[in-house]
């Protein structure tokens, strides 16, 4: 996996590449803190993103709550199937999911 952080005026933009399990589990919650340690909003770009397991969902369902915390907040842009495999996980309501038409 690889994960990129990107500091903009607005927000900070993290892309996500490749498999996301959790063997990359301390590095995705490194870039995590760092963005939400920036004060502006996340964005998570997953388009490039493969597989992701249970252990990403819980760091970034904690990344949204922490980022609400502060002030700030994530943007998840995902399709209604993204959204509803989060809800029967049991990730119901999940911070910063945007669901895209």
């Amino acid at each position: 996996m690889a994960v990129t952080i990107e500091r903009r005026e607005s927000h900070s933009l993290i892309r996500m590449e490749g498999d996301v399990t959790v063997t990359s589990a301390t590095e995705l919650k490194q870039v995590l803190l760092e963005g939400i340690a920036a004060g502006t909003d996340l964005h998570l770009d997953m388009e490039q993103m493969g597989t992701f397991d249970i252990t990403a969902m819980q760091l970034l369902w904690a990344a949204g709550r922490d980022a609400a915390h502060t002030g700030t907040k994530l943007v998840i842009p995902v399709t209604e199937a993204a959204a509803a495999v989060a809800r029967e996980a049991g990730f119901d309501p999940f911070p910063g999911l945007a669901v895209q038409g």
